[in-house]
């Protein structure tokens, strides 16, 4: 990031990075040094590169894979507009597994187009970096004699001033040396590898390679987590962090929070319950075995798991087609990311109706990674779809229920829940059973007169004590899709008024459905809408983030009692 402002004439020229996890030392270098302790909190920097907060961010990531497109949009925009402009993607070796990277490759060494990528190669993500191409990555690098030969090459033909012959020469030696070279195919000048930490010859490099024309691509070796020696030896655990001490690191969690399990290691429990009781099952994870509760499954079961790297297309078609041999794929995958597989959740599994269940974390606000990776539009998203069912469980014990009901289903299934902790809830059900839900069946949690409360998912706790203070109905609905379309009725004979609440969006959401319902039904009755606004909400602590939303406990309270005077 030095070498790269030292060298580059930046803001005028473009840095995009990838991800953007990388971004804080640019941050610094561009005039928000004073705000970097108000990072990834509420009001303060983002955690990515965001063009709200000036000139110097050129383009808004947080999903990986995304630089070289912007980059070589960028480029040829220059050029079409007579700019005299460098633009540089940097992109890590992890988002390199994702197919947009090399879709991008493919046009913009086709195009002959003005760039450069640098590839930061330290050998992670967030998980172990796996495939075919982190392979040759390695062999890459481990090819001294790759690298000798080139050199020697390079000066013999330099002196003898061979250019034509050189170029051509050049590339039958790398092709002795290391056959088919990958970035070479795609269009692009291959360069290195050179050490990410050697700011000098890095420097040196970038100057080199700021006056040649068409498409390059700078292969950098770095070290996750370089300068920290607690960070070097675990880099999956320092990946994304919250606040701690450098001196004494991050400390394990006391007993009393371990003691209330994430809804993440819920589901790595009934993984693992579910996979000894049924051969059948395997497991899918998009690069985020650690995030999903995915360890113990990996271990326990290595031939039934799978981690394809950054690349959710692929995880949602591979699970397809491990549905049509037989087999019951269940595929972990956060919200937010569940988004870049959309056409491969209709096409490939859906509409073959095929019996592949979406564990899908990270559901609603996710605090400090915010907008990006908020999982505000799920339930919106999956209801439209034709043989889906979408549960939205309310605590963990229902949570492991719902999932073991997804996946005694023989059709495409998704049950969503939060980040972090729920309620606290026990699991009722011994962990080696494995009982599931009626199928679109809500449950009463209490019964009351005139309004009925319908909470889909953790919010049905937020309320509890307002159902009390109105004497109104509760109900856990469980069931976004199908929806207990006989309770609704039921309760519609009974109520006047409704409120539905969901952590999602209010369009196309939950209380959209139950409006729908009784729109087509001919019932008539008031109905209040509650989840998140038409809008993205900054990163920052969870229950900023549900102010904002205005659905805290006080706010839902003085919005339904504003509602309740106006309409009753």
């Amino acid at each position: 990031t030095v070498a790269l402002h030292y060298v580059y004439n930046t803001p005028h020229d473009r840095l995009v990075w990838d991800v953007g996890h990388q971004c804080y030392a640019h941050k610094i270098l561009t005039g928000r040094k004073d705000k970097m302790s108000r990072l990834r909190m509420w009001e303060g920097l983002a955690g990515f590169p965001t063009r709200l907060e000036g000139e110097y961010d050129h383009f808004g990531v947080a999903h990986s894979s995304t630089s070289i497109s912007a980059a070589h949009a960028m480029a040829e925009a220059a050029r079409l507009q007579g700019i005299d402009r460098q633009v540089v993607a940097i992109i890590g070796d992890g988002a390199m597994s994702a197919g947009m990277a090399f879709e991008a490759m493919n046009n913009a060494g086709n195009r002959d187009t003005n760039m450069l990528v640098i590839l930061n190669d330290n050998d992670m993500s967030i998980s172990e970096p796996v495939g075919a191409l982190n392979t040759y990555l390695a062999r890459l690098l481990a090819s001294r004699s790759y690298q000798y030969v080139r050199r020697v090459g390079e000066s013999v033909l330099s002196r003898m001033n061979l250019d034509r012959f050189g170029a051509r020469w050049e590339e039958h030696l790398k092709g002795m040396v290391m056959p088919g070279t990958l970035f070479e195919e795609f269009g692009f000048n291959y360069i290195g590898p050179i050490d990410g930490h050697d700011v000098t010859q890095l420097v040196e490099t970038l100057h080199r390679v700021k006056a040649l024309k068409g498409p390059q691509l700078l292969h950098v070796m770095s070290k996750k987590g370089k300068g920290y020696a607690k960070a070097e030896a675990d880099p999956i655990l320092y990946h994304g962090v919250g606040v701690f001490d450098p001196a004494q690191g991050i400390v394990a969690k006391s007993n009393a929070v371990a003691s209330k399990p994430t809804y993440s290691e819920i589901f790595g429990q009934w993984l693992c319950d579910q996979a000894e009781a049924d051969p059948r099952l395997v497991a899918i994870t998009p690069a985020m075995r650690e995030g999903s509760g995915m360890v113990a499954f990996s271990k326990r079961f290595p031939e039934r798991y799978w981690d394809v790297g950054i690349a959710e297309q692929h995880s949602v078609t591979f699970a397809a087609g491990l549905a049509t041999e037989g087999l019951k794929p269940v595929v972990a995958i956060y919200s937010t990311f569940l988004q870049r597989a959309y056409d491969q959740l209709i096409h490939d599994v859906a509409l073959q109706n095929l019996p592949v269940v979406f564990a899908i974390d990270r559901a609603g606000q996710v605090g400090a990674d915010g907008a990006t990776h908020a999982g505000s539009f799920d339930i919106s998203y999956l209801r439209c779809i034709p043989n889906m069912v979408v549960m939205t469980p309310s605590d963990e014990s229902e949570c492991r229920q719902a999932l073991s009901t997804a996946y005694a289903l023989d059709v495409p299934t998704a049950v969503r829940y939060p980040r972090g902790a729920g309620t606290g809830v026990a699991a009722t059900q011994a962990l080696n059973t494995l009982p599931t839900l009626p199928l679109g069946k809500a449950v009463r949690k209490r019964q009351g007169s005139k309004v009925a409360i319908l909470a889909f998912g953790p919010l049905l706790h937020t309320v509890s004590a307002l159902a009390e203070t109105l004497d109104a109905s509760l109900v856990d609905m469980r069931f976004v899709k199908p929806l207990d379309t006989a309770l609704l009725t039921e309760l519609a004979s009974e109520h006047t008024h409704f409120i539905t609440l969901e952590e999602n969006v209010v369009a196309g959401g939950a209380g959209s459905a139950v409006l729908e319902f009784f729109a087509h039904s001919g019932i008539q009755v008031n109905t209040l809408i509650l989840g998140f606004p038409d809008a993205y909400i900054e990163q920052g602590d969870s229950k900023l983030q549900m102010q904002a939303a205005s659905l805290s406990a006080a706010q839902i309270d003085a919005r339904v009692h504003a509602w309740l005077a106006q309409h009753v």
